[in-house]
């Protein structure tokens, strides 16, 4: 007649599973925050350039002109702002607060965008309209994606919202840090698509004048 064991080596199974599953908890966090930092992040650039040229296409100083152009801006800085504090700040309850201020803040400027053109004269076709799909989108993906992966801080920003306390709206700063490398690229493409945007105003402002 055999004795189950109950000692250390009946424990050794079940604490290799919960290291399994640790080790691959860690790994869909890491590949999660590779996708948004790496992808969807970088990839946002493209669709925010390519609505500048379709802004410029359809002659923007000419109809819609510097209002929309500042809507624009306004949009621009609206993801930027929250994009920055992702970067160097450890996601907790005020970096959360800051995404949803944020993305319900762009929705709200989108919609306005779209009303500025049209009241301006401007046709907004229908490339443009698939472009500002993807522009609007990104937003909420990221902040979903982020959302998931810390719900613990999702719980936290209830409470602070329930009960706040200097500690628990206190950013701070991100660690491990990401490389200066990385941040380098990011601000560099920040900056293109800035002096982008600041051409269109200085368009604008220019046909105004006129």
């Amino acid at each position: 007649m055999s004795v189950r064991s109950s000692g250390p080596a009946a424990l050794r199974p079940a604490r290799r599973a919960d290291q399994v599953r640790a080790a691959g908890s860690a790994q869909v966090e890491q590949a999660t925050v590779r996708y948004l930092a790496y992808g969807l992040l970088p990839a946002w650039t493209v669709p925010a350039a390519a609505d500048w040229l379709m802004h410029r296409r359809t002659r923007i100083q000419d109809n819609a002109g510097t209002r929309e152009s500042l809507v624009h801006l306004a949009m621009m800085t609206e993801v930027g702002v929250p994009a920055i504090v992702v970067l160097l700040c450890e996601v907790e309850p005020p970096v959360l607060a800051v995404l949803l201020l944020s993305v319900l803040a762009h929705e709200a400027t989108a919609l306005w965008d779209v009303r500025t053109a049209r009241e301006g004269g401007r046709d907004v076709g229908v490339v443009e309209q698939h472009l500002h799909s993807f522009l609007e989108s990104l937003p909420y993906m990221a902040a979903a994606a982020l959302a998931c992966l810390h719900p613990d801080q999702v719980r936290g920003l209830g409470r602070a919202l329930a009960a706040p306390t200097r500690a628990s709206w206190r950013l701070r700063l991100r660690r491990p840090a990401f490389p200066a490398r990385y941040l380098a690229g990011v601000g560099a493409g920040a900056a293109g698509l800035g002096l982008l945007y600041a051409e269109e105003l200085w368009r604008c402002a220019r046909a105004a004048r006129r």
